[in-house]
């Protein structure tokens, strides 16, 4: 390990200094607080058995044996990732394992998803959705406004319905009216681009691929080409004004099309012209669910939302099963299977999307539920993964909890906090969260996101890997310094025993097994200095399969 001897120095000394006081203010600060016995919604509890009792039928049909159950730390450590795209803090997990009453979990996980920082990762992670990773059209699409009002949204818990009612009908300009961007990311040309957001509607709000049927009659569906040109056409009067977003209703959609050539004749587009035709508004299912009164758009709003629009809260329902679990339970996450005639206890997206509808849309009672099962509790090792041949039978009974590898900015996430014993979140020093949303930008950048498309497993390529081992970032980070977590170890830590176990915690959510404990003291002894010694534990953890899955 002493050949990675090119530990940075860190950051600016005048950056140090600044922060310094903040750093120390910041120590006494508790972050994270569990909610109390009482405050555990009870009802809740009749959701998760349902989900058990789903997937437990599920295991049995495969003949499946579920896994072991997984440590109390490990469920924190994939809670907080799942929940807040972080790791718990050194704090956090001593406060955690500190606390004796019951429930700990439930109140842990339903305190954080109250914190602001999980409804910063979960607005992240839904306007990816909502508004695509593309940067957009400059002059009239804001990303990060956009992601501040998802934010404050979930933040307050405001339901789901009246979030997505906001953002398909809502009018404005694009900063003063941050849900208006779900409709101008879709400027280009100076036109609305009132097919894509048909597509996305559909996918992201009802789960069904229909992109085809702009083109021809969908070939796995009953939707038509004239329903999808309808979906269209409630983007029909939005126009975008110097005052923002608007609706004129004098505006009609229209199409063009190829004129249709004579049978047997070989002609151009030029030679047999186009035609274009107003179309008006229509929806592929549920004519009885469209409001009566309102602009395109606010009738289309009340269509999604309406509580008989089963396909709106299964498509919620799963993808949040993917955000919980690292991948949907019905895959493509976008192309649901039609709902059956009624409600079905088999299916864990059914039962979720009739709770979602039942208990006002609120998707935080919907987190902690999924959170709360006993399958985000399961271990993600299992006795039949380590053969080829039974290891994706594993996988799709849902017997062990999925592994998936951390998102760029979850990656980054992660390995900043364990620069420090405290939580970096919203109440952290000023100094320490600018540096750490520059990080995060640099990291994305050099790192790059998963292709379009890729499986949710797919594992780092070569270069990635490389920017993780050598990266000037990993080698600011482990420096042992007055300011980081690995300084402070190798200064108050009682021996190399203790120093090992703070460092596994800090950087893993758990202690050391013996065998590592060992190898783990071996290199401390060796180093020059107890300090560079832990700059070399850090660094061969950061680099560690364990550090960037989660699990």
């Amino acid at each position: 390990m002493h050949a990675r001897r090119s530990i940075g120095r860190g950051l600016l000394p005048a950056l140090v200094l600044a922060g310094l006081a903040l750093t120390i203010a910041a120590i006494v600060q508790g972050r994270s607080t569990p909610l109390p016995a009482a405050a555990v919604a009870g009802d809740r509890a009749t959701l998760v058995a349902t989900l058990d009792d789903a997937v437990t039928a599920r295991w049995a049909a495969f003949g499946v044996e579920p896994a072991a159950p997984a440590t109390d730390l490990a469920v924190l450590r994939r809670a907080w990732l799942a929940l807040a795209g972080t790791i718990p803090s050194l704090e956090e997990i001593r406060r955690f394992e500190a606390d004796d009453a019951p429930d700990r979990l439930d109140r842990w996980i339903g305190g954080l998803l109250r914190e602001r920082r999980s409804a910063e990762y979960l607005a992240r992670r839904l306007a990816r959705v909502f508004a695509g990773d593309d940067q957009g059209p400059f002059l009239v699409f804001r990303r990060d406004r956009f992601t501040a009002w998802l934010t404050d949204a979930i933040h307050a818990n405001r339901p789901v319905d009246r979030i997505v009612t906001e953002m398909v009908s809502g009018r404005g300009l694009w900063t003063d009216t941050p849900a208006v961007n779900f409709v101008t990311q879709a400027q280009a040309n100076d036109m609305l681009d009132a097919e894509k957001l048909a597509g996305r509607v559909s996918r992201c709000l009802l789960g069904q691929r229909i992109d085809c049927a702009q083109c021809h009659d969908h070939p796995f569906s009953p939707v038509t080409q004239r329903q999808f040109e309808g979906l269209a056409a409630h983007f029909g009067q939005a126009r975008i004004t110097l005052l923002g977003l608007e609706d004129d209703p004098r505006r009609v959609h229209r199409v063009e099309a190829m004129a249709a050539a004579m049978p047997g004749a070989m002609t151009t587009p030029a030679a047999s012209g186009m035609t274009a035709r107003n179309v008006p508004p229509r929806v592929p299912f549920g004519e009885a669910w469209v409001p009566a009164a309102g602009t395109h758009r606010e009738r289309l709003a009340g269509w999604l939302v309406h509580p008989d629009n089963r396909r709106f809260d299964r498509a919620i329902a799963n993808r949040l099963w993917q955000i919980v679990f690292g991948r949907p339970w019905h895959d493509p996450v976008d192309d649901l299977p039609d709902p059956p005639s009624s409600p079905d206890d088999s299916d864990p997206v059914d039962v979720l999307a009739v709770d979602l509808r039942d208990h006002g849309r609120d998707l935080r009672r919907m987190l902690a539920a999924l959170a709360g099962t006993r399958l985000f509790r399961l271990a993600s090792v299992h006795p039949l993964l380590d053969d080829d041949a039974t290891a994706p039978r594993v996988a799709e009974a849902w017997a062990a909890f999925p592994l998936s590898p951390l998102d760029p900015e979850d990656l980054i996430t992660a390995m900043s906090q364990t620069t420090s014993l405290h939580t970096i979140d919203g109440g952290a020093p000023l100094v320490t969260r600018t540096v750490r949303f520059f990080r995060t930008l640099d990291f994305v950048r050099d790192h790059g996101r998963p292709a379009d498309g890729a499986p949710a497993d797919s594992v780092s390529t070569v270069p990635q890997s490389l920017l993780r081992m050598n990266g000037r970032l990993t080698r600011e980070l482990v420096e042992a310094n007055a300011l980081t977590a690995a300084g402070r170890i190798a200064g108050m830590a009682a021996d190399d025993d203790a120093a090992v176990e703070v460092v596994y915690l800090t950087m893993l959510a758990r202690r050391p097994v013996p065998e590592e404990r060992s190898i783990m003291r071996t290199v401390l002894a060796s180093a020059p200095t107890r300090g560079r010694g832990i700059e070399d534990v850090c660094w061969a953890l950061f680099n560690s399969a364990e550090f960037a899955w989660n699990h």
